[in-house]
């Protein structure tokens, strides 16, 4: 069954959602260590083919680019290369943690795993992909 899957890079941790075969719906799937991402989705990649990867990308309130976005454009690059048949797009990641942990207090998560920047990373990477799918409905 074909996937999609949002990315929210970050230099340490790298967190990762999956559509649902119909590309409806997002949900959280792993935190991945930034130095490990590729070999994780070249693995995840032989069980589920992979039709489009959405990637987080970090823009300012002006809508210029963020101080992380030269990162976020070093991993754009391994990601292409790695996978040359598989579009990238780019969404807008402002406010992402901020809706993550809003998501998690809204859920009834407990205040010591909202504390984990894992959670946080992949439900972050839930929201990419999601407004993603949202717009292409």
């Amino acid at each position: 069954m074909d996937r999609i899957i949002g990315i929210d890079y970050g230099s340490a941790r790298v967190g990762l959602a999956q559509s649902d075969p119909l590309g409806i719906f997002a949900s959280p799937l792993e935190t991945v260590p930034a130095a490990k991402i590729i070999d994780y989705l070249q693995k995840y990649a032989l069980a589920e083919p992979i039709v489009r990867f959405v990637v987080g990308y970090p823009l300012n309130l002006d809508g210029s680019r963020a101080g992380a976005a030269p990162d976020v454009d070093a991993f754009l690059k391994k990601l292409t290369r790695a996978f040359p048949d598989v579009p990238v797009t780019l969404e807008d990641e402002r406010f992402t943690s901020v809706l993550a942990h809003r998501a998690m207090i809204d859920g009834g998560m407990k205040k010591s795993r909202r504390r984990d920047k894992n959670s946080v990373d992949k439900i972050s990477a839930a929201l990419i992909l999601q407004a993603y799918l949202d717009k292409k409905k």
